[in-house]
């Protein structure tokens, strides 16, 4: 069962993916406003979605695994940041139209191409018009790096599989990097990957 394989790695001391939220949300601060609604999808020990509430942002995020919402609710108590932390996965979540401002999916590369292909269409109908999706995912040149991510290509994100699944959005930042990264156990080493930042129609 996914959730067990999940629990099992989050079931650690260590924030496994570090407790710094990804520098594609702190990079690009200046897009993000207090008081804008945003998602954050798969957030684990919840890194990302805990950066968010920090700026002042109305956040919901989702995991899985309940270790690591447990694990989320202690960073996000460490740094006084409210948010609604809730377990699902991804395919029993429900998508509402139109209600976010911000949706971010970091590194959630478990899905395979049609369940993912769904997954960016509910993204595009969750969020408002106007609002943005900040997303970062590994690239087929990870495999040659093995510091994290899905065994499987097809798993693995390109530039165009991107803008192909988000047609008709303004690309804010669109760019593949090969950097060392160091969040926590599971990202460490060089890695390459793709930012993608784009602002629905």
């Amino acid at each position: 069962m996914k959730q067990d394989v999940w629990n099992q790695r989050y079931a650690v001391e260590d924030y496994i993916f570090g407790t710094e939220p990804s520098d594609i949300l702190s990079d690009n601060s200046n897009l993000l406003h207090p008081g804008q609604t945003a998602l954050a999808i798969a957030d684990g020990e919840g890194r990302n979605g805990v950066y968010l509430a920090r700026l002042g942002l109305q956040v919901t995020s989702f995991d899985i695994s309940e270790v690591a919402i447990a694990k989320a609710k202690k960073l996000a108590a460490r740094h006084d940041a409210q948010l609604t932390m809730l377990q699902s996965d991804i395919d029993s979540w429900r998508w509402a139209p139109a209600a976010f401002d911000v949706v971010a999916g970091i590194f959630f590369q478990f899905l395979d191409p049609a369940p993912r292909a769904e997954t960016f269409a509910k993204i595009i109908a969750t969020l408002k018009p106007g609002g943005l999706v900040f997303l970062r995912g590994y690239t087929p040149k990870q495999l040659d790096y093995k510091t994290g991510g899905p065994a499987n290509v097809e798993n693995l994100y390109t530039p165009e599989l991107l803008t192909n699944a988000f047609p008709d959005f303004e690309i804010l930042k669109l760019a593949e990097l090969e950097v060392i990264l160091n969040e926590g156990p599971r990202h460490t080493g060089m890695s390459a990957f793709v930012d993608f930042i784009a602002r629905k129609p």
